[in-house]
């Protein structure tokens, strides 16, 4: 992917050292405006390092970080909402009061960040916990709040490190709903996880890191497509004499149904072709993509045996 007009952030060879080790090392991707990004990878991959460069809390020692086309400084935070993987409410004051605060400290006024802080309390299900304090709510209702701070500002960009930690998952469910909401809007999200599997259904590009460089990053679904094993779940009932043939480099069986891995050019379709003719009933055929931790693995794997030649 080349550095273009309609990219919301953009790295081009970012470092960062601490103590003469490392964190970031010439880190470059763009992150296109109204997408959802996916920044992945291992605790201590160098994730939390990007994402305050990224907001100026910290400088980088060289390469370039800019936002909707310019050098990030002192101002790019009032265009960037963040929500840290380290919550940071005032557990003692009460929640509505310190939602609004949060909203004047992002230029909000008072009757407006109080609007919006009614629509986001109703829309998280909180309006009744308004006049509590966090020290009296559970750590899910702490962290929808937390997010809520988060955006309070309508940002254009929006950084969430590790956003679905303590939600159960009708909350998660619920975040990723207003996540696309944003997306609709043209807002640009970066996710920071290193739970990989919790993004993969909504992510539209992604970067895998470790040790603080980049491994792999593109659209997702080319990631997965490069990645494909030409592997299929089957589900059937009646005779299995279709699987002792050519087709299948491997079969794994598993309660309910197989996992199998066709030879090299065989078509799935050539698979249900030979079991329908043995008299199989098929319950469910489907094609397997690898997951994103199955990749950054294998990614991982090749080059560190590269790196050893």
């Amino acid at each position: 992917m080349g550095f273009g007009v309609l990219d919301a952030i953009v790295l081009k060879d970012v470092t960062k050292q601490f103590g003469g080790k490392s964190a970031v090392r010439n880190l470059s991707f763009e992150v296109p405006q109204g997408s959802i990004f996916g920044l992945l990878g291992p605790n201590g991959a160098g994730k939390t390092t990007t994402i305050r460069m990224i907001i100026n809390i910290i400088a980088p020692d060289s390469g370039e970080i800019l936002l909707l086309g310019r050098q990030v400084n002192s101002q790019s935070q009032q265009q960037i909402g963040y929500l840290p993987e380290e919550r940071g409410l005032y557990i003692k004051r009460r929640l509505g009061d310190q939602l609004v605060f949060f909203g004047r400290l992002k230029g909000l006024t008072k009757e407006e960040a109080t609007r919006r802080v009614d629509y986001w309390l109703a829309k998280f299900e909180l309006s009744e916990y308004k006049r509590m304090t966090p020290g009296e709510l559970s750590k899910g209702m702490r962290q929808k709040a937390q997010f809520i701070a988060s955006v309070l500002h309508d940002p254009e960009a929006l950084i969430l490190d590790e956003p679905f930690s303590g939600l159960d998952p009708i909350s998660v469910s619920l975040l990723k709903g207003v996540i696309l909401e944003l997306k609709q809007r043209g807002r640009t999200i970066i996710f920071s996880t290193h739970q990989m599997e919790q993004v993969e259904q909504i992510c539209d590009e992604v970067c895998l890191i470790n040790r603080g460089t980049k491994v792999l990053d593109g659209a997702l679904q080319e990631i997965k497509h490069r990645f494909r094993r030409n592997s299929a779940l089957l589900d059937y009932s009646g005779t299995d004499s279709f699987l002792g043939n050519e087709l299948f480099r491997q079969v794994n069986k598993h309660p309910g149904y197989i996992e199998i891995t066709l030879n090299d050019q065989i078509d799935a379709q050539e698979v249900l072709r030979q079991a329908l003719s043995a008299g199989a009933v098929i319950n469910r055929f489907q094609m397997v993509e690898p997951t994103l931790n199955e990749i950054f693995i294998e990614t991982v794997r090749e080059k560190s045996d590269y790196s050893a030649d």
